[in-house]
């Protein structure tokens, strides 16, 4: 019930209760939410708590024992084309199909296109810049459902207002870039940038600077404050299915790779389904794995068990070896300045390390570790091998803490 940044859903159903393929099963009344649909049909099992694959703890989720007949709820019907719809019924459209930001921060879409009156958006950009090591599922989408990328890209721009739309999409995909360049070429407000292959390339203010010269201001300042909104491909694409179909938001892309997976693969995947399902899909492991990841191997989280479910925001799932994860044991800071040259947001890492680990919260916020994305490039630059952004991430919460935002 919890597969978004904002508020968790409250469950619609209780055990025993029959569903549909498309049926809402959670919902909240906050603004900043987006409801859960059913992936299936079948029984409710279980309404309870369930370990999160990205909060890492239980949250209230909803069991459906599926029936394998795949039963469409009847009120999944074709919402129309975009012309005869308004911005309102758009972004209604979109709340109601629970479609959120697909890159992996899962914020509601309806939200995101939904910018306050004062702010004026003369920019929409598509997110194609998939920069996190592993991952393709961005990648495939983008040469194999370029079309429908496009349809959904426009329905996105009408809602927020803008007439300007730039596919963005690193120099590493020729292909995906020829696919998307075409699938534009008829539309005359629409095109396509090249960026450089860089790691956090895809990052919103990394790519808003890339591709526009425009700087976001720190946190609290959004990419609508310089005149932009920005969206995933694997977005655009969900809300070309929920205008062509109705379907809301119950699958998506997920790629499954690592070493150990004997056939590395990029699969559709129902909302629901276990990790472990995948990668038995995906022929199984060679060897024992060291490490699940959901995500990549820069900013996604590792799991205790297989036994988690694909969310909206599980772009991936990597399976590390024993060889893949040796990790050299941290030694002193010799105040190389690598972290600092590394950090997309312009941070001091090695002080805000520094005072964290002091327990001196006070001083470590002098350093703006709230502006800090996790990216992780700081740690990996770090030839100390300190775990940099865990300590960071220790200063994020205490200094929240100390707000009162515990």
């Amino acid at each position: 019930m919890h597969q978004h940044t904002g508020a968790p859903c409250e469950p619609l159903v209780k055990k025993g209760d029959r569903v549909l393929v498309g049926q809402k099963i959670g919902e909240s009344k906050a603004y900043v939410s987006a409801p859960v649909h059913s992936s299936v049909s079948g029984t409710v099992v279980a309404v309870e708590p369930r370990q999160h694959p990205a909060l890492l703890r239980s949250v209230a989720s909803v069991v459906i024992e599926s029936d394998g007949a795949f039963e469409v709820d009847p009120s999944v019907k074709p919402r129309g084309e975009i012309d005869s719809l308004s911005r309102d019924e758009l972004r209604q459209i979109i709340r109601e199909a629970g479609i959120v930001g697909l890159g992996g921060a899962a914020f509601p879409t309806s939200v995101k296109v939904s910018p306050p009156k004062d702010k004026k958006i003369d920019v929409f950009l598509l997110n194609g810049a998939e920069c996190e090591p592993y991952l393709t599922a961005d990648h495939r989408l983008m040469v194999e459902e370029a079309s429908d990328i496009v349809h959904g890209m426009l329905a996105l721009m009408k809602a927020v207002g803008v007439e300007k739309g730039i596919v963005c999409i690193e120099d590493n995909k020729p292909d995906a870039i020829d696919a998307m360049s075409k699938a534009v070429a008829d539309f005359p407000n629409l095109g396509t940038a090249v960026v450089k292959t860089k790691y956090p390339q895809g990052g919103e203010k990394q790519l808003i600077k890339a591709v526009l010269g425009r700087e976001v201001p720190p946190p609290p300042g959004l990419p609508m404050d310089v005149g932009v909104v920005v969206n995933n491909v694997g977005t655009a694409a969900a809300v070309a299915a929920a205008l062509r179909t109705g379907m809301p938001l119950i699958e998506r892309v997920v790629t499954v790779t690592g070493s150990p997976v004997r056939e590395p693969a990029n699969l559709r995947v129902r909302l629901g389904t276990s990790f472990r399902e995948l990668i038995e899909q995906c022929g199984g492991l060679s060897e024992k794995p060291a490490k699940i990841i959901a995500g990549g191997p820069m900013m996604g989280i590792a799991q205790s068990s297989d036994e988690v479910p694909v969310i909206k925001g599980t772009s991936g799932i990597l399976v590390m070896s024993e060889h893949d994860t040796v990790l050299d044991e941290p030694t002193n800071c010799i105040r190389c300045g690598r972290c600092v040259e590394a950090c997309p947001m312009f941070l001091m890492p090695l002080y805000i390390r520094m005072y964290a680990e002091a327990g001196r919260w006070d001083l470590a916020a002098r350093y703006s570790p709230a502006n800090c994305m996790e990216c992780g490039s700081c740690a990996y630059e770090c030839p100390a091998r300190i775990p940099l952004v865990q300590w960071i991430k220790i200063a994020k919460a205490e200094i929240a803490a100390a707000k009162g935002g515990r």
